[in-house]
């Protein structure tokens, strides 16, 4: 009897001393690994768009021409060059440009450009050049509640 009293007793103190180590240890290890809140905005702005150097040549293709951005339904959809669709990158469709092609599109009306990559076929629309993801649109769009801008498209080299 005494000895399984002891037994039970010094098991109790062993979770006891054992639970003391487990319960401060992953609170400081979670605190050592939290990076320091410059480098997540780097990060983060490198990798949200396509990264492009100042020198780069641009080929002239089509000025004053319409394009749309792609409604919110085809989010997780395949593209036509299999990737899956999300409106949060910088992806464009255009009818002829190879896949993977870098596209700089250009605000008639205000200037600003954004750089995308062609991913997918379209637009089937009459009168419609391109179809870019609705945060390239925002970027360079003037009036945020339009539908379509007018855009100077050249080919990045």
């Amino acid at each position: 009897m005494r000895k399984k009293i002891t037994f039970h007793l010094l098991s109790v103190l062993a979770i006891i001393f054992l639970s003391a180590f487990t319960i401060g240890g992953p609170k400081a290890a979670k605190k050592q690994q939290r990076p320091a809140q410059d480098t997540v905005k780097v990060l983060a702005s490198k990798l949200d768009s396509i990264a492009f150097p100042v020198h780069l040549k641009y080929k002239p293709f089509k000025r004053d021409v319409h394009a749309s951005y792609y409604a919110d339904r085809f989010n997780g959809k395949r593209t036509a060059n299999g990737s899956k669709f999300n409106n949060n990158k910088y992806t464009a469709a255009h009818r002829k440009f190879p896949f993977g092609t870098k596209l700089r599109l250009t605000n008639e009306q205000n200037g600003k450009c954004v750089i995308v990559e062609v991913t997918d076929r379209g637009p089937f629309s009459k009168g419609r050049e391109i179809d870019i993801t609705k945060r390239a649109f925002r970027e360079i769009a003037g009036d945020k509640s339009s539908g379509g801008i007018n855009v100077t498209i050249e080919v990045v080299e």
